[in-house]
């Protein structure tokens, strides 16, 4: 007998316009800011629109997520209090990812909460932690390797969150104070003013120039789209795509390509089915090159990997397309299998290693007109970051998500029974009076046609049963209202038996796996404190964004320089011929690295003047 597990494909929405095309697009679920108190502060939604979206996702058993997760002074949390109530009994959300332990404190309705990956869930110790006290479902941090995820899987029960795709946080979420150090915008409330991707300089101790304005803290973005079977072997139950910040277009494009590869995966391993309902068709072929991204990589997930910095250029790259083969005062040519077209970006580094665009006015051919003629060399390798036809196409209906149903017509003594019923097992029988009429020809395909066009609504029809004692003339326009009111009387039914998971979260006392909590417990509130208290912690130092700190690591990293350099101890090459410390210099800005080799950990502190 397989042991067969749901997975979820779990997709970002900045608004509920991205939401409901996640669903369409193939999303099991989706995870959107809340009004007030997410991590992306620029994507917060009214409490209708949330409403909006839950109603529409609950029809394809899609579940929605709201990000409340940012750290919260005691105001906010009385606040954030009244908002969670409004979340769970207007909205109907199904679970809140959260940050903030003191909201585990508060007088809350029966709904999930997730531990968002800002808790810095390191640790089996802490994940266990985690499960112990009731949190339905745990966000790992992107810097695992397979073999952790596969070890923490094998010792808890809680569904595990693994990042699989889009922007990629140099810092362990949650420990990451550079830009409320620096501006006083603090990533922990959803203001992360990104100087990681600013270019710095690395200098020695002796000030001694060893790289010139590189983006030496800029990655890559996640792609784990060769890896997914291995996450799923492995023990992740919900594949999560980054991205509440990105644009519509990006939204269709990755969470149907994901789809589309998991489509796949579930068809030659049974023991993996979607936990929603419907699929999806597509007017497009999916691509996440297409989409915004600054190359790729699959960062830790196999191991230390040296490519993982985007070191040129924080921006999009995009698609690679091809080398420039010729050049003149007009056109351009290039080798690739790409279609080049009309109002195309193309992009390439320069000799100075800038990134720079060429605008495509027009393509004639294999000949390429650009607004201005850059100034490039033949050998050039060009990138395509947007795809003017393809983005056309995803800029309109791009897909469609319907559940599949049968309906079976029968004959009773004063008329029909029509029975529909859907892939979740829900059944409708509605009876109808009418006068029979022996049909003169075959009624089969007109009866067939008439009771599958579903049009506008979730359904789609895939087999029609015909259990008539002979061939009935029935009218179009009857059959048609009879299938109409089976899918209204269905699509009721879904929704009535859509329920929120009923969790209420206990007070309990398990020991928290620290001891003392420093500022890196990020305890910003009285409830946050008497959460650790009651969990036998003591709390020394409050959140950085209520007290700085001088003199203390802002940011912990696995990314290391050395080891990008060939610098690395561990393979043996430690060797090089400056002094340490190493800084990172950004005009008045000066950081300082700590190397911790043993635990393959470093961390950058303020060292400016």
């Amino acid at each position: 007998m397989i042991k067969v597990r749901k997975i979820e494909l779990l997709a970002p929405a900045k608004n509920l316009e991205c939401g409901i095309e996640a669903i369409n697009h193939g999303a099991d679920a989706v995870y959107i800011g809340a009004p007030k108190f997410s991590a992306r502060a620029a994507a917060g939604n009214t409490l209708d629109d949330i409403t909006l979206l839950c109603e529409y996702a609950h029809q394809f058993n899609v579940k929605v997520y709201v990000a409340l997760n940012t750290i919260l002074n005691d105001k906010e949390l009385h606040d954030a209090e009244s908002l969670i109530w409004q979340l769970y009994d207007v909205a109907k959300a199904d679970a809140l990812i959260i940050q903030d332990m003191g909201i585990t404190m508060l007088d809350l309705p029966p709904i999930s909460l997730h531990a968002s990956t800002q808790m810095d869930n390191r640790g089996l110790g802490k994940i266990k932690f985690l499960e112990k006290i009731g949190f339905q479902q745990i966000v790992l941090p992107r810097e695992l390797e397979i073999d952790e995820i596969r070890d923490i899987a094998s010792q808890v029960e809680v569904p595990l969150e693994v990042f699989i795709h889009g922007a990629l946080c140099v810092s362990y979420s949650g420990q990451c104070y550079l830009s409320q150090a620096l501006s006083g915008r603090s990533a922990n409330k959803g203001m992360c003013a990104q100087y990681c991707r600013l270019p710095y300089s690395l200098v020695d101790a002796d000030g001694k120039e060893i790289v010139s304005k590189k983006h030496l803290l800029s990655l890559k973005d996640l792609n784990l789209s060769g890896s997914l079977k291995d996450l799923l072997n492995a023990g992740a139950s919900s594949l999560k795509i980054e991205g509440r910040l990105k644009d519509v277009t990006y939204v269709k494009n990755v969470v149907a390509f994901y789809r589309q590869e998991l489509d796949d995966i579930f068809g030659k391993n049974p023991q993996y089915i979607r936990s929603s309902s419907g699929s999806s068709s597509y007017t497009f072929i999916p691509n996440s090159e297409k989409s915004f991204n600054r190359g790729f990589t699959s960062y830790l997930l196999n191991g230390r990997q040296s490519d993982i910095l985007s070191v040129d250029s924080p921006k999009s790259i995009g698609e690679p397309v091809g080398k420039i083969t010729e050049i003149t005062t007009k056109y351009i040519k290039i080798n690739t299998s790409h279609k080049i077209h009309n109002g195309d970006g193309l992009c390439f580094f320069n000799y100075k290693k800038e990134l720079e665009g060429i605008q495509v006015n027009r393509v004639d051919g294999e000949f390429i007109y650009p607004a201005s003629v850059p100034n490039l060399k033949k050998g050039t390798f060009v990138y395509r970051n947007h795809d003017h036809e393809f983005e056309r196409l995803l800029s309109k209906k791009s897909a469609e998500r319907k559940i599949k149903t049968s309906i079976e017509i029968s004959e009773i003594p004063f008329g029909y029974s029509l029975r529909i019923e859907d892939e979740d097992d829900n059944c409708v029988i509605l009876n109808f009076e009418d006068e029979k009429q022996i049909a003169l020809k075959d009624q089969t395909e007109n009866i067939i046609n008439n009771l599958s066009k579903t049009g506008s609504t979730i359904f789609s029809v895939d087999r029609v049963g015909i259990n008539l004692k002979e061939s009935r003339f029935i009218l179009a326009s009857v059959l048609a209202e009879w299938r109409r009111q089976l899918t209204d009387r269905l699509l009721s039914l879904r929704k009535i038996k859509y329920k929120q998971d009923i969790v209420h979260f206990k007070q309990t006392d398990y020991p928290y796996p620290l001891t003392n909590i420093t500022y890196l417990g990020n305890v910003m509130n009285s409830k946050s404190r008497f959460f650790y208290e009651q969990h036998q912690s003591k709390v020394i130092e409050p959140a950085f964004e209520k007290k700085a700190i001088e003199n203390v690591p802002l940011m912990f990293t696995k990314h290391c320089i050395k080891h990008y350099l060939g610098w690395c101890s561990k393979e043996g090459n430690a060797k090089h011929p400056y002094k340490e410390p190493f800084y990172l210099v950004y005009n008045n800005t000066k950081l300082s690295i700590s190397f911790n080799c043993k635990d393959c950990i470093n961390t950058i502190s303020n060292s400016s003047v």
